[in-house]
Parts: structure tokens; sequence; C-alpha cells
């Protein structure tokens, strides 16, 4: 049975735009639960490509402050701040085989308990109560005037944590790319790597590849109207040299490599997390069966993609093209047809 992506799409990129002997497909898999948000992918990516500055912008709303993916951001770490409740993970020893998490007081607390009240503490001059009792005490708060300390005058119920989770975006060099089906001018061609690239030096600004893309990938730049997003370095895949985001990763969270390579080691992770107890770990963009045929970026996340600012189920947008021009040439011959009707009724 056909793929039905097949009737709207290329299955093999590179072959399918008229590479005869192309490479295996490359691509990149971003494994989430590793990022850092160190942001070194976003210097790499502007140094090496010589992406002009986005200059120093306050969001006001997060410490991500470079805010979306831009004609001047082709590389963006996101930063999810999630409030969740004190105590909502799991006690680091509960279940341990190797023994249990005793739920009683330590011995020093216990002694602590035990010994009894003199007035004084140890290693504190007697005769001194007010200055051993301010020091057991801890240190003093300095803060604003009427502030507490965090933490104190609270209790662990009335306490929230922050999970922040980190996911460097970059374009995700799709399938079936709608940016290649509705570019006038073949600014936008797909390389021998099945990677899908911006010619500036031919793109005459349209405008008509950024609506097109269905995760708001591609941006115009503002002082010369043209578009622009990765180009997986390019560049650099010529050469065999890896991307400059993926060199720049300090944790590996960026993996470059062949396509299907990355979706087997990316499916082992997922199951490795599975069993180190994070059920929700999962994988975007990587099934060749989705509404874009599979994303040549894909990755690996710890939430839904809505989190992220990723649609939960993306869609080619030219997919409905052939029918939308079927459509309206049917109309087109069916008005001509009236109007010859009419004017062969009137002169009769």
């Amino acid at each position: 049975m056909p793929d039905p992506n097949s009737l709207y799409g290329p299955l093999d990129p590179a072959p399918d735009a008229g590479w005869v002997s192309a490479p295996p497909r490359m691509g990149f898999f971003t494994d989430t639960s590793v990022c850092i948000g160190c942001k070194a992918c976003e210097v790499a990516c502007k140094e090496w490509n010589g992406v002009p500055d986005s200059g120093f912008d306050l969001l006001g709303m997060s410490y991500d402050n470079t805010g979306a993916l831009t004609a001047n951001s082709w590389r963006h770490v996101a930063f999810i701040e999630q409030p969740r409740p004190a105590g909502h993970r799991t006690p680091p020893f509960a279940g341990d085989p190797t023994g249990a998490v005793s739920s009683g007081p330590t011995s020093a607390s216990a002694g602590a308990a035990a010994a009894p009240d003199t007035g004084t503490s140890p290693g504190l001059p007697s005769g001194r109560p007010e200055a051993a009792a301010r020091m057991s005490a801890g240190p003093e708060f300095l803060g604003m005037p009427g502030a507490q300390p965090p933490g104190r005058g609270t209790g662990a119920e009335s306490r929230t944590d922050f999970r922040w989770l980190m996911m460097s975006d970059v374009c995700k060099h799709c399938t079936h790319a709608a940016c290649l089906d509705v570019c006038p001018t073949g600014s936008l061609f797909r390389t021998e790597f099945g990677t899908v690239v911006v010619q500036e030096d031919i793109c005459n600004g349209c405008g008509y590849c950024i609506p097109a893309c269905p995760y708001g990938v591609i941006d115009q730049r503002r002082d010369d109207g043209r578009a622009w997003k990765c180009t997986l370095c390019y560049d650099r895949l010529g050469t065999g040299m890896t991307p400059a985001c993926a060199q720049a990763c300090p944790t590996e969270s960026i993996q470059y490599g062949p396509l299907d390579e990355l979706r087997d080691r990316a499916a082992q992770r997922v199951a490795t997390l599975h069993e180190r107890g994070v059920p929700e770990a999962r994988l975007y963009g990587h099934d060749p069966g989705d509404g874009v045929g599979g994303d040549g970026a894909f990755f690996l996340l710890l939430d839904e993609p809505e989190v992220y600012g990723l649609p939960p189920d993306p869609v080619v947008t030219t997919r409905d093209l052939p029918k939308m021009w079927k459509r309206a040439g049917l109309a087109a011959l069916a008005m001509a047809a009236a109007t010859v009707a009419a004017f062969v009724g009137g002169s009769s």
C-alpha cells in the first residue's frame, strides 16, 4: 500500500530532488533531558554563519531573552520554568534495594534533643545566654525591611519549586517542506544531505515561505526583507565537519549524524529514561508517517509539545493544494460554460 504522504512530498528527499548519488540523510537529534541552557549553540551558530547580533533584549518574562527563532536567531534555547509543589519528586533512596529511607531522627538530632537545656551552647561563653540564643538560631537575615528569609515562616506545603525545561530549537528540515513548494524563485532548495537551505542571493523577499512553515521557523530580516533560517551548516557538511551548534554543545544535547542512526539512538534513550522513572520522556518529529513525513531535526521532550511552543500535530501546509487547484479549475470551467450558455441563449 503506497504511503499517502507520497502524494504531496518526497519520501526520500535527496534523490527526489535530483541527487543521483546522494549520501545518507543527515540531521539533528536534540536530547532536551541533558540540555543545561548554556546557549553555546546559539553563539556558535552566530559566529560561524555570520548571523547578526539580536541586540540586548530583556523580555521580562523569563531568563531566556532570545525569545524565539528569528532571521537573526537560527538556534534558540527555550527556557520553560514550571512551578511545582515542593516534595513532588520521589525521595532519592525510596525503594532502593540496598536499604530503606529512615523516617526517624538521626543520631545527631536525637542526641541534641536528649541534651539538657542549660541556656548555653557548646563553644559559647557561659553567662551570655542572649548571644548564645542568637547564634544557635542561625545567621541574622539582613534583607529588605519586613521581609522574611526564603523558607522561613512558611511550611513545606506552601513552598513551590521550579522545574527548568531547556530545549535548543532549530529549523526542522522537514521531509515534506511546504517552504519549498511555495518558493517562486527556487531560493529554497533540497541539498544532497536531505536538508533545506535558503539561497539568500536569489531570495526576492516575497515572504510566501513564512506562513507556509507549520513550525513558524522562517523569518524575514528587517533591513533587507529576505528570508533566513538554519542551513544545518551546509558549508561544513560538504567538508565532513560537524555543524557548529553540535560541535559547541558541552553536554552533547545536540547530536548530528545519519538520520536513521539518530532515530535508533533516540529510541534507546527514551527506553533508558523510562526505566529510570521518567515516563514523560517522548520523541517529537521522529515519525516518518506524521503530517510532515518526519523531521530532519527531531527532539526528545520531557513534556507535551505545546509546553515547548511546538504544534502537537504539524501538517505540511501545502498538502491540500492539488485538491484546491482541481476544484478551482472545475469552478472556472463551470463559470465559463455558464457564461457561454448565457450568451448563446441571449443571442437566440
